[in-house]
């Protein structure tokens, strides 16, 4: 299996950790009932820490005309709404919550240039709420296409999230192999598109990041 790098350092301290318990519970620890049981639960809480950073092998078929997922996870929005940040205009907003067993690395949904890039600080609600989009840790990213128009990403962090990861910034030329970044345990992208794009998902669909199609452009 193979492991983003953004969990490099978490992985190699989640080994150490491991590895002392083990020698520590056969040195100090007599009764093996107690001894296994600590180990057994360790050996849980490892595996999901090694499944959250994996990194999939996925083929990523370039195609300007459609908007790709940015993530893995479920459809839990769909509505018409103004963007008050950046674009200051109603656009389309589809929001995909990622739950702490998704591939939580986020790509960029269509090729252009990185026009803006802001991180702000703020609360950890549940992704899933609303109230999460405005009020939670978040960075938001627009990328304007070759024709002029601007479609918005906002990687918002949720309860058990405390870090978001960016590789790109303001000025880079990015398509849809590009990865945006990372968002470290359990969290949320919002995508603002144009009013009028054709959606190809609907509300509860899960997605899968850098394979399933949004909508057309």
């Amino acid at each position: 299996m193979k492991f983003h790098k953004a969990g490099k350092r978490t992985i190699y301290y989640a080994t150490a950790i491991f590895a002392a318990l083990i020698i520590v519970s056969f040195l100090f620890i007599a009764d093996s009932i107690i001894r296994f049981g600590i180990l057994g639960a360790y050996t849980v809480v490892y595996f999901l820490i090694i499944q959250f950073f994996r990194y999939p092998q996925r083929t990523i078929i370039l195609n300007e005309n459609v908007i790709i997922s940015p993530a893995d996870g479920k459809i839990c929005e769909i509505k018409e709404t103004f963007e008050n940040e950046y674009l200051k205009s109603q656009c389309l907003q589809v929001s995909i919550f990622m739950s702490p067993t998704n591939v939580h690395i986020n790509w960029i949904p269509v090729p252009g240039l990185v026009t803006y890039m802001k991180h702000k600080d703020g609360e950890f609600y549940a992704a899933f709420k609303d109230k999460s989009a405005e009020e939670n840790e978040r960075t938001t990213t627009a990328v304007k296409l070759k024709d002029g128009r601007e479609i918005v990403m906002k990687q918002i962090a949720g309860a058990m999230a405390r870090r978001i990861i960016n590789y790109v910034k303001v000025g880079d030329t990015v398509d849809q192999k590009t990865e945006l970044g990372f968002i470290r345990f359990g969290s949320r992208v919002d995508l603002y598109l144009p009013l009028g794009t054709k959606l190809n998902v609907q509300l509860k669909e899960k997605v899968k990041g850098s394979q399933t199609i949004i909508g057309q452009i």
